[in-house]
């Protein structure tokens, strides 16, 4: 069958070539200016700054905390439909294309680049929090109880396992879908082709592209502001160094540098060799803790921790009638904003390295794996500090008094602190580095018109901006950094939540496209289509 509609767009057709730079016009220029204008006024005026962090705050958590706990519920039961659907049996790149990587290391690099940083710097605070009511505790539980503690773990998961992992899904696979098998560029504006057709390519297509660029930026510089603050504060605790603004600054400075290095070498020479030994030296601090802390206590903890997310997974999930305000406000709405914000970086660079897996080998590994490797990892350090809460042992014995010392509190109860506490800080380190220079490709992507290997200037300025950032939301923070950090992920969180919604309904369009087409071809579906896609056999009845 003759295909009657096609688009005329080539990736990179917009691009400007000079000085040798590849760069999207004009995505790149109002991306790159916003950045740097909000860098400049950030270090000029930090206290007016931080009144803007507030009040935007503020305003998204008060006037939208519903539409944050809607949409990544819905998001949730898209996948899963996804998966026992016809359509999990759609591969990626075609029904002949091989996987561009292995197993491991393509669960190592989407695990480090979705959730490295954050699991080391919240699983231990975040279920000693909960349990001692640092802001709040989920569901009103009360405080310092036998609930109350398996709620803790229960709450944890919930924030980490299947909800971040179903907005990083759907993100992925539309963007792997559109790209590898309709051969459009790899750019968020590609998934909405199905609904707005050519104009993809002019100012709507600018628009989203710029948003995803800027949710991007911000929500990973979020996260290297973490991650400073934690690699800071093992510094202090192995060495002695003053955990202060200006360690914090040095520690993003040179993690960018390495950041730099390794976005130079690229996807194989860099990325994957970082992510690799980051997981191997977090699985050796994880059996660590396992086999000389609490073993028992532990594994059941893993029960505990599955049996409570399972119990209460739809009261978490529910907007009305809460009597945990402080809690949803402080914990829930934030953990939602920053996914969402993580989400096009994450998404993107999952829907890089997935080339060759089917859609449900995909969801299954993006949606189900990291839940139960969550649970292990949660259980394992948040249920070790809980007994020691318990127990009364250890500076953890009060609660959360520094949550970038969390981690190093609970090892210092167990043998060889001086030693677990180093390997933690170079784990955070590296995780700082993968998240970095995986950022770096997928913004550097967005900005090339979807190109795939721009050139090597454009990934090293990508790189630098993100440490300007992480560093400008710092100082703007003041004292209250931890919260400056929150306000930038839920305010950039808030408006690509709603293009999270529009992605997932184009993904249908499309899925359902590929599935007839290969039928009205009289060809099986799944089979390899090299037809270039367009908008029109949405719109139009096509024609023998």
């Amino acid at each position: 069958m003759k295909d009657a509609y096609k688009t005329n767009y080539r990736i990179g057709e917009d691009n400007l070539q000079k000085w040798g730079l590849d760069i999207h016009h004009p995505v790149f220029w109002i991306s790159a200016l916003s950045i740097l204008g909000f860098i400049i006024l950030t270090l000029l005026s930090p206290i007016t700054a931080k009144k803007v962090f507030d009040s935007s705050k503020a305003f998204s958590i008060q006037n939208f905390d519903w539409l944050f706990l809607y949409v990544t519920n819905f998001l949730v039961l898209f996948c899963l439909v996804l998966i026992v659907s016809p359509y999990g049996k759609i591969r990626l790149g075609g029904n002949h294309q091989k996987p561009d990587f292995s197993l491991l290391s393509w669960f190592s690099m989407l695990f480090a680049a979705g959730m490295g940083i954050g699991l080391m710097f919240w699983s231990v605070a975040e279920p000693v929090g909960y349990y001692t009511d640092w802001f709040g505790t989920p569901l009103g539980v009360e405080a310092r109880t036998e609930a109350g503690r398996k709620l803790a773990l229960g709450t944890a998961l919930f924030h980490w396992g299947l909800h971040p992992w179903a907005i990083y899904a759907v993100v992925g696979l539309s963007l792997a879908f559109f790209s590898f098998n309709k051969k459009l560029p790899l750019s968020i504006r590609s998934g909405f082709y199905p609904l707005i057709g050519e104009k993809t390519w002019g100012w709507m297509g600018h628009t989203v592209d710029v948003v995803a660029v800027l949710a991007t930026i911000f929500g990973l510089a979020t996260s290297l502001g973490f991650g400073a603050k934690q690699a800071a504060g093992g510094m202090e605790y192995v060495f002695g160094i003053n955990n202060d603004l200006s360690l914090q600054i040095i520690v993003i400075c040179g993690i960018t540098l390495i950041a730099i290095l390794s976005v130079v070498r690229g996807l194989e020479g860099g990325v994957k060799i970082l992510s690799n030994a980051n997981m191997i030296l977090a699985l050796m601090l994880f059996l660590f803790v396992l086999l000389l802390g609490p073993t028992v206590g532990i594994l059941k903890d893993v029960v505990t921790t599955l049996r409570s997310y399972g119990n209460h997974v739809f009261e978490l999930s529910s907007f009305n009638d809460r009597s945990d305000e402080t809690f949803l406000h402080s914990w829930t709405v934030f953990y939602w904003a920053w996914w969402i914000s993580w989400s096009p970086f994450v998404g993107m660079f999952i829907a890089r390295i997935s080339r060759g897996r089917t859609i449900r080998e995909f969801l299954m590994a993006v949606l189900i794996v990291p839940v139960l490797v969550t649970t292990i990892w949660m259980a394992t350090f948040g249920g070790t500090a809980l007994e020691q809460v318990v127990a009364a042992e250890g500076p953890l014995a009060d609660g959360v008094t520094k949550v970038e010392l969390a981690m190093f509190q609970m090892l210092e109860n167990l043998p060889l602190k001086s030693i677990t506490a180093f390997i933690a800080t170079i784990v955070v380190l590296l995780f700082f580095v993968t998240s970095s220079d995986s950022g770096s490709l997928v913004i550097d992507s967005i900005t090339s018109g979807g190109k795939l290997d721009a050139p090597i200037p454009q990934r090293i300025f990508w790189a630098s901006m993100e440490g300007c950032i992480a560093i400008a939301l710092l100082v703007g923070g003041g004292a209250d950094a931890l919260g400056a950090l929150q306000a930038g992920a839920i305010s950039v969180g808030l408006p690509f939540s709603i293009v999270l919604l529009i992605l997932a309904f184009s993904l249908v369009l499309g899925l359902r496209h590929e599935w007839k087409y290969a039928e009205i071809s009289h060809q099986k579906p799944l089979s390899n289509q090299k037809e270039s896609f367009c908008c029109h056999h949405f719109q139009k009845n096509r024609k023998d």
